[in-house]
């Protein structure tokens, strides 16, 4: 038996669907390489309680909920890294900064994966 390899545009005429196109891959980024950038830009998405137990200096702190109305605050001119928790709602803030046209990173692990490998938390602190 013969096998035939189709080429999209090929199956797309012959389906008359268009190919499903995967969406480009989210940029991460560690903690230890978002912390070695310095002046980094990162926003934390976490609730205002889980901020209040623990922070990284110098994060600006918009929770995931408020992120549609309070995105005119999230710089356009610059690459902004979010984070939270333990990466998943970073991720999802980041899907969504990519999506209205902002250079988003997201910071593997959250600030879990942040304080343990030693880098600077604020414990206890109402940031």
């Amino acid at each position: 038996m013969r096998q035939h390899s189709a080429t999209l545009p090929h199956v797309q005429s012959i389906t008359g669907h268009r190919p499903i196109q995967e969406a480009p891959a989210m940029q991460s980024i560690s903690p230890a390489e978002a912390h070695a950038i310095g002046d980094a830009y990162i926003i934390d998405v976490r609730e205002h309680d889980e901020v209040a137990q623990a922070s990284v200096p110098g994060t600006h702190h918009i929770p995931l909920g408020t992120l549609p109305a309070r995105l005119g605050e999230v710089p356009r001119d610059r690459t902004v890294y979010v984070m939270c928790h333990a990466g998943g709602r970073s991720a999802r803030a980041t899907q969504y900064l990519e999506s209205e046209g902002i250079d988003a990173v997201n910071i593997d692990g959250g600030i879990t994966r942040w304080y343990g490998d030693g880098l600077p938390v604020t414990l206890g602190s109402a940031a």
